[in-house]
This record gives structure tokens, sequence and C-alpha cells, in this order.
């Protein structure tokens, strides 16, 4: 069982993140690239004129409008109809259109995860019991309808593994090498997808034409029957609470709050800063998510993830793995926060482009640990054959393998480009 000759891939769904382009300039000018869906976004910039509350509005306005224009696509992606954002659920009748869900579902959580960072950045400027609340909504339905598309995901990931890991595709010194070559030559990003690596959107086909390549060994093929009636059933779940939410009282509550964003933001009662200039108002406050960022790496081992596949990232035990892995993505967290209080600001954000690969390298930590957890998971099923438990764990040592290269590839690009 050999390791991929690439560093470190990214198999989740919507997680690639081309990179952005410079924000423009104008009332409204500038744009966004998404993380998940790699879609362009127009983005309110904030501006050297115009007001805090007409930069900050402006940009929540449009981030509003993309949530129902999400959730319609959703709602006629599932056979729901096509109503038009507030009040409007999944009650109609016609065929459901799986891709077009699925791209629905990017657009929808792109839009929830900006509103939600704006929200948080900038608080201090808008009612703060509108904003804690509609944050909480908007993560309660953004993560329930996605929750389905991230068990597929993590079930093609997870099978393609298998199949690469019993055919022998690459070693493990072969991958480190690589990693240690592009890395002494240009940036650690975007590395090109092993066969049966890649998302599930675009990468099922790899993993489809590797199983046709031949039989698993009967452990493996055990083991990969059993992670898919686990994560199979887990995401058939997903699937039927995300229907649910959809149809109830707290959705259209949400779709609701949500559409009158799209109008009119609520800023603080008696406020004075959102009448202020934005160039005064708003990088101050975007610069407190840059500090929370620059401690919460401060605070990562990164000398430790020294080398692109750290062999003794798997001497410590699944409890320790737990913890260090909610560091990192606490730092993932915050890094998309510092993100997107530089879209808010437009213009006046310093241009910081190790931001993409570095949020890249999270994503894929992510998606590795989380696929590892599952492998952990299954292993621990009670009865199983020895074989299948050795091909489990030999899967969760692939994964573990993955999050340390992540955990690389992050430290090289953070270190490269020096203090925030």
């Amino acid at each position: 069982m050999g390791r991929s000759r690439d560093v470190v891939v990214g198999s989740g769904h919507g997680t690639r993140e081309p990179a952005q382009p410079a924000a423009g300039t104008g009332t409204a000018g500038g744009t966004a690239t998404d993380p998940a869906t790699g879609t362009a976004t127009s983005a309110a910039a904030g501006t050297a004129a115009g007001t805090a509350a007409e930069v900050l509005g402006g940009y929540l306005h449009e981030r509003a409008a993309e949530f129902l224009r999400g959730l319609r696509a959703h709602a006629q992606g599932t056979g729901g109809g096509g109503g038009s954002g507030a009040g409007s659920g999944p009650g109609g009748s016609g065929a459901a259109d799986p891709a077009r869900t699925a791209a629905s579902v990017d657009v929808l959580r792109s839009a929830a995860r900006r509103l939600n960072g704006a929200l948080v950045t900038y608080r201090s400027l808008l009612d703060p019991v509108w904003a804690d609340n509609l944050r909480t909504e908007l993560s309660w339905l953004a993560g329930v309808v996605a929750r389905e598309y991230a068990y597929a995901a993590r079930l093609e990931r997870l099978l393609s593994a298998l199949h690469r890991l019993a055919s022998g595709a690459g070693t493990g010194r072969e991958g480190a090498e690589a990693l240690s070559a592009e890395a002494g030559t240009r940036p650690v990003a975007a590395p090109a997808a092993a066969p049966g690596r890649q998302q599930a959107g675009g990468g099922g086909r790899g993993g489809a034409a590797a199983r046709e390549r031949g039989a698993l060994p009967v452990g493996a093929a055990r083991a990969g029957a059993l992670l898919e009636r686990q994560l199979t059933l887990s995401r058939t779940r997903a699937h039927s609470a995300a229907l649910q939410a959809l149809g109830s009282a707290r959705f259209h509550a949400v779709a609701d709050a949500v559409a009158l964003l799209a109008s009119e933001a609520p800023f603080r009662p008696g406020g004075e800063s959102a009448d202020q200039p934005a160039g005064a108002v708003l990088p101050p406050l975007a610069d407190q998510a840059r500090r929370q960022l620059t401690e919460a790496v401060a605070a990562l081992p990164l000398s430790r993830a020294g080398a692109p596949y750290n062999a003794d990232g798997l001497s410590r035990s699944l409890a320790t793995e737990a913890r260090q892995d909610a560091a990192w993505d606490h730092v993932r967290v915050l890094l998309r926060l510092h993100r997107y209080a530089q879209e808010v600001l437009g213009s006046h954000a310093e241009p910081e482009p190790r931001l993409r690969p570095a949020g890249e390298a999270l994503e894929r930590h992510r998606e590795a640990a989380a696929a590892a957890a599952a492998a952990a998971s299954a292993a621990a099923t009670p009865r199983i054959a020895p074989a299948t438990a050795y091909a489990l764990g030999v899967l969760h040592a692939d994964q573990r393998l993955e999050v340390e290269a992540a955990r690389f590839t992050f430290g090289h690009h953070w270190m490269e480009g020096g203090p925030l």
C-alpha cells in the first residue's frame, strides 16, 4: 500500500478556492471569489467615499440577496418550486435536479458565511441582538442543508483512498520528495489531484475509474462496504433533516429575516460610528480580526509540522488528535473571518495573497481530519474481521498523513508571507 505522489489533495465537496480578483473602486465595486464554489460574487466594497453604514449596509444587502437566490435555486433543484425568498419553502412539486441542488447549496453557504463574517467583525456597528440571532439562524440553516453533501464527499474520498492504497499507486518517499521539490521552487498551492482523489463533485470519475480496474482485497472491500453503509445512513438522515428544516417555521423566519436584510440593515440604535467615513471606522474593526488570527496561528505547533508527511504525527492518541484538529480548525474559521472582513473593506484592505492558499490548506486539513475520524469510527464497530480492521487502520493512517501534509502546506505559505 503506497502513498500518492501528490502533496495535499482537496477532495471534499467545494473546497478549492481560485485567486481573488483585486477589489475595484466605486460605491459598490470589486468582486470576491467564494472558497467553496469557486464562483465570483460581487462585493459591496468599501471605498474612500461613503459612510460606514453605506459600505457595510451595501455589502450585507448583496450577500442577503445572494442567500435568497441560493434558497430559491435549492427549492427548485429539489422539485419544490421557485418561491421568491421570504416565506417561500419547498412546498411545490417537480423533478429533483441533484446537480442544481448541490450548486445552490454552495451559493447558499457562501452567502451565509460572508453574512456571518460581517456580522461578527462589524457587530459593534449593528443592533447586537439582531446580529447575534441572525448569525445563529444562518449557521443552523446553512449547516443543515449542507450536511448530506459533506457525508457524500467524505464517502467518496475514503473509497477512493482505499482503492488507491490497495493498488499501491505511489510511495510515501515519492510523495514527500515531490512536495519538497515543489516547496523549493514555487508556493505549494493547489497541486494536481491524484486519480481517485478529487472532489466529490468532479472527482467521482477518478474514484469510479479506479474501482473499475480491479477488485479490492477482501479486507479492503469489507472496509469499503462498512464505510458505505455507515456514511450512507448518515447522509440519508441528514437529507431527511434538511427536508424537515426547509418545511419548518424556523426556516420561514430565517428567510423573512434575510429578505428584510436585503433592503435594510439594522444598525445600533443611537450609534454615531456608522455615520462616519468608512475609511475611519471599518479598518480598525477589521484589524481586530487580523490580530485574533495572528494570535491563534502563533499558538499552533508549526515547527512540529516541518515535514511534508510527518510520520511523528501518527504517534499521538486519538484524543490528542481531536484536540489539535480543533485548534487548527479554529484558525481556519478565524482566517475566513479575516478574509471576509477584507472583502467589506474593499479598496481600504491591504493585499494579502497568502490568505487564499493558506485557507485552501486548512480546508484540506478539515476534510482529511473528518475522513480519518470516520475511518476510526468504522474501525470501532464491534465484531468486525481482523482484515477489515487492518484496512480501516491503514486508511486512518493515510488520512492522518494528509492532515500532516496540509499543516505543512499551511505553515509554508504562512511563514513565506511573514507576519500579518
